[in-house]
Parts: structure tokens; C-alpha cells; sequence
């Protein structure tokens, strides 16, 4: 079945190949964010720098993801996206590989944040596929493609670590470059094409980026989704730093497991994450506004799992699982209800969108961090309820508001195709 891409008035479904292929790219670029994140001992005994310096590795990466979020991916709404994600792609490659062949810290340093700049494709694709899936698949198809981006993000450190214990280190650079290429060849031969990728060529590159801060001025729903998203994002960092320590640390304050199995915790995630699309096909039935309130409520719940998880490795596991369900959900309705905001502007929706969220994610890496530290894996739990309770009342604030915008009054018709947010 071949895909078609089509405009919003369409009623063509995209294939599920080309799902499949937007997902996979979107999480084969995340991914290349944290595949060096559990070898940062390897790689400070290997270049002889400290613990604290090979750190900076993985905070390179994440800044030049930043630069790509807010340079990179506006030209998606002005340039052939096929084109710019196929070119992401394979520069990707390239510093991949250089970053694995570099002898020394400092040229390592360069090749990842290029790394990071590349792979804001993964923030190219998913506007890219909510512009030419049909009104009321928008959702479901989203969600599908954020799934495979944060499988890609879990699933990154699973692989690192058992690709590492094989050739060491640089092996897994290896194996995302080839996996990149391979992306990149599949984008450029396999991605649909048609009028919902036209573009407007007209605006100049600093109009564009000005006109993001236009749309965060004038989109109150831009906004509130980008602090939810922040929110979210910082939670999610939260967790996941705080409980490395959890799950490796000895005696009555952890459970002293290896790496191996400590990366392994990560699949529990996956399992999560894969059950979050049905978030999407509830968006599209035209119940995103009480979706909503539910994500949130599950985010809560989670987090008093999380709290017993931690004296019941069996609690813990299923507390992840819902955690990344929750999680997913949050940023599967925020997204979805960004990019009903403006059909020709989704790449800078985007951006704007997730500069807030991974900036969240920045500052949650540190919180949980210094959580754990201080006051172990209690007060982490007790600042990420926190942080859900005040998402809850944020978002029952933020519905009030909204209950006017014009995406809310659309047609009977509009909403069963599940635009409205009801």
C-alpha cells in the first residue's frame, strides 16, 4: 500500500509503513543523544579525563540538540522536509563516525555536537507527519511517532551498554552511524511527497525566526503547552537520573544491581511508551481536553508507585510502566493540540514547543540529582508529585481559558474528526 501524502482536507490515511518509517527516524535521531550516557567511565579511563569532565560529553550533545530545536527545525515550515531530514540524517552519520575515529577529548567534544544539531531531525519528522496525516488520524499518527521517539531514547541506553561490553565505547558510534545511513537512504526513497509538504520559500531565515517569538505572543495555547511541556520534560529527567542511583546503590538505600541490569530497566519504559498512542486515537474522537486532566492523574498515581517501587523491585517495574504511559500521554496531548493551532507553522510550533520541554529536562536532570542526594529516592518521589499535582491544577486552569479558542469552535463535523478539544 503506498502512502500519499495529502492536505488537511484530505481523508487518505497514511500507510503504516510510512508511520513506522516516521517513528523510527524520529527515535534513531533521539537516541543519538544518550548512547554515551552509561560510558561515561569507559570513556574518561580511555581519554584520561575525569569522571566530571567525560560528563560534559553528554551535556555537548544536548546543547547542540538545543541550537538544532532553535535554528534547525523552523526551516520545516519553509524548506522540502524530505530533503532537510534526508541531509540531518547523513550529516549525523559522518559525525558519528568521526566522534568514534577521534583520539582525543577535544575532538570528541566537536563530533557530538554536531551529533546533537543533527539529530533535531527527529523534531522535524514529528511535525512533519502530523502535516499529512488526515484530520482524524492526526493524533493516533502522532503519537505512533513520538512512541518510536522515546522508545529510541530508552532503548538508546539498552543498546550502548550491550554493544560497549562487546567492542567497547566507540563500537556503539558505529552502529548509529550505519543506522543513521540507513535512515537517511529510507527518508530520501520511502517518504511520501505531495501538497502538504509545500512550503513557503519567501520569508527570509532571521523572519522565521522571529516569527517563532511572534507565535509564542500570540498563541496563549502555545504557551501553556510549553510550560506543561517543560514540566513534564523535567519530571521525566528527574526519574530517570535519580534512579541510576537507586537501582546501583547498596544496602537499605538501594538494590546494588550491575549496569547491565540497570539498563535493562529500561525496557520497562518501552512498554509504556508503546501504550500511549491510544492517547491519540482519544484526541482524535475529540476528547483531548479531558485527556488531558487523565494523563495527569496518571502521572500522580505513578509517582506513588514509584515511591513504593522503592523498597519492591516487582512495584518499581510497574510503576515505570505507567510513569512513561503518563508521561507519553502529557506530551502526546500537548503536542496535539500545538499543532492545531497552525497548519503552515507546525516546525516552528516545534520549536518553540520543545525548547521549553528539553530545557525542562535540563534543569530536571539536576533536580533529581541533588534530590537523591540529600534526601534519597523519597524526595525525589515526594518533588515529582509535586511537580504532577501542580501539572493537574496548571492544566485545570489552562482548559478554563481555553474553552474560547477558535480550535474549540470548529464544526460538529470538525470535532467528530476529532479537531475540537472537548
Amino acid at each position: 500500500m503506498s502512502a500519499t501524502a495529502t492536505t488537511p482536507a484530505t481523508t487518505t490515511r497514511l500507510s503504516r509503513i510510512v508511520v513506522f518509517l516516521f517513528a523510527v527516524t524520529a527515535g534513531s535521531s533521539a537516541g543519538c543523544l544518550y548512547y554515551l550516557q552509561p560510558l561515561l567511565h569507559e570513556i574518561s579511563i580511555d581519554l584520561s579525563v575525569s569522571t566530571a569532565t567525560a560528563g560534559l560529553v553528554v551535556a555537548i550533545t544536548q546543547i547542540g540538540y538545543l541550537i538544532g530545536l532553535a535554528l534547525v527545525v523552523p526551516l520545516g515550515d519553509f524548506v522540502n522536509r524530505r530533503r532537510l531530514v534526508t541531509g540531518l540524517l547523513a550529516v549525523s552519520s559522518l559525525a558519528l563516525v568521526g566522534a568514534g575515529l577521534m583520539p582525543g577529548y577535544a575532538g570528541l567534544l566537536v563530533m557530538v555536537f554536531v551529533v546533537g544539531v543533527s539529530a533535531s531531525a527527529a523534531q522535524v519528522v514529528v511535525p512533519w507527519a502530523a502535516a499529512i496525516a488526515g484530520p482524524g488520524e492526526r493524533g493516533t499518527v502522532v503519537g505512533h511517532v513520538m512512541s518510536g521517539l522515546l522508545i529510541g531514547i530508552l532503548l538508546s541506553r539498552v543498546l550502548s551498554g550491550i554493544v560497549a561490553e562487546v567492542g567497547g565505547w566507540r563500537a556503539i558510534l558505529f552502529v548509529a552511524a550505519a543506522l543513521q545511513l540507513t535512515m537517511a537512504a529510507a527518508v530520501g526513497f520511502r517518504a511520501p511527497t505531495g501538497p502538504a509538504e509545500a512550503t513557503d520559500t519567501s520569508a527570509h531565515y532571521l523572519q522565521v525566526l522571529r516569527s517563532i517569538l511572534t507565535l509564542v505572543r500570540q498563541q496563549e495555547v502555545l504557551r501553556h503547552r510549553m510550560l506543561l511541556g517543560g514540566l513534564n520534560m523535567a519530571a521525566f529527567s528527574a526519574m530517570w537520573t535519580a534512579i541510576a542511583f537507586l537501582l546501583a546503590g547498596g544496602g537499605a538505600s538501594g538494590y546494588n544491581y550491575s549496569e547491565a541490569v540497570i539498563g535493562l530497566f529500561g525496557l520497562a519504559g518501552v512498554a509504556g511508551a508503546l501504550a500511549a498512542p491510544v492517547v491519540g486515537t482519544i484526541a482524535d474522537r475529540g476528547y483531548l481536553r479531558h485527556t488531558q486532566y487523565a494523563v495527569w492523574a496518571v502521572q500522580i498515581l505513578s509517582w506513588l508507585l514509584l515511591w513504593a517501587g522503592g523498597h519492591n523491585v516487582i512495584v518499581l517495574v510497574i510503576a515505570l510502566l505507567v510513569f512513561d504511559f503518563g508521561v507519553q500521554g502529557v506530551q502526546l496531548a500537548n503536542q496535539t493540540g500545538v499543532y492545531s493551532l497552525d497548519d503552515t507553522a507546525r516546525s516552528r510550533l516545534t520549536t518553540a514547543y520543545m525548547v521549553s520541554y528539553f530545557a525542562g529536562g535540563v534543569i530536571g536532570s539536576s533536580v533529581g540529582a541533588w534530590a537523591y542526594q540529600v534526601g534519597g529516592w523519597s524526595l525525589v518521589c515526594e518533588l515529582g508529585i509535586g511537580s504532577a499535582i501542580i501539572g493537574f491544577v496548571a492544566w485545570t486552569v489552562y482548559a478554563r481559558s481555553e474553552r474560547n479558542h477558535p480550535v474549540q469552535g470548529v464544526s460538529a463535523h470538525a470535532r467528530l474528526r476529532g479537531l475540537a478539544c472537548r
